[in-house]
């Protein structure tokens, strides 16, 4: 049995963000086709696809490779979420169905209880699940297919810190939801801009903070050998 092209390019994408293939390390077709029990080809596709999307790059004598962002690559990524997650509750809040309101509903209740227990690793995932649901009540598949883009790619770049408040997040939710539920598209705006600004405080680039204990390491050895 064929396995699809997007299946591999799902596990490639998710082992990339996972840090099992670090920043500028090779992707070989052979050992990729034997890592995830494939031929060559769903590889060279799925390859292709990430290239698109930013989380490989193709060098002269190296072949692919996982990319290297910059710290303003980086920064563009929370800029771009921050202009398009607000027009995707817009939307969300125009085309909704009673599915979608159901699902964000029931995701807020679960989160709301999740916060009360303070099960930080399912907030995540609730997290995760509600914008991914919220994107999707857009009634817009490119746009969707952006912010899941945009969401892996962050995901990749930054770790995140716990919100001092999950309950509070929470809320902000819960808002959203009942903005969307009205049909108020401006209100829905306005609230997923305000959970966005507010979220983006929590992220901390991966890389940046390597390069930071560099440099200090750095300065300590200096110093030690100025002391002596």
């Amino acid at each position: 049995m064929r396995i699809p092209a997007h299946s591999v390019c799902t596990a490639v994408r998710d082992d990339i963000v996972a840090g099992v293939y670090k920043r500028g390390s090779r992707l070989t077709e052979e050992v990729l086709a034997r890592r995830y029990g494939v031929s060559r080809v769903p590889v060279r596709e799925a390859l292709r696809t990430l290239e698109a999307e930013g989380f490989v790059v193709t060098r002269r004598h190296a072949g692919a490779c996982v990319a290297e962002p910059t710290e303003q690559e980086a920064a563009d990524l929370l800029e771009m979420r921050m202009l398009l997650e607000p027009l995707g509750a817009a939307r969300a809040a125009q085309r909704r169905t009673e599915a979608h309101l159901k699902v964000l509903r029931g995701l807020v209740r679960l989160g709301q209880e999740r916060a009360r227990r303070g099960s930080s690793d399912d907030l995540r995932s609730l997290g995760g699940w509600f914008h991914e649901t919220l994107a999707q009540a857009s009634g817009s598949p490119s746009l969707t297919s952006m912010l899941t883009q945009l969401r892996h790619k962050i995901a990749w770049m930054y770790t995140v810190e716990a919100p001092a408040s999950p309950m509070e997040s929470w809320t902000e939710h819960g808002a959203i939801v009942d903005a969307v539920a009205r049909g108020d598209a401006e209100r829905a705006r306005a609230l997923t801009t305000l959970h966005a600004e507010r979220a983006t405080g929590a992220h901390r680039l991966r890389f940046s903070g390597a390069a930071e204990r560099v440099r200090t390491s750095q300065q300590a050895v200096n110093m030690s050998g100025q002391r002596h």
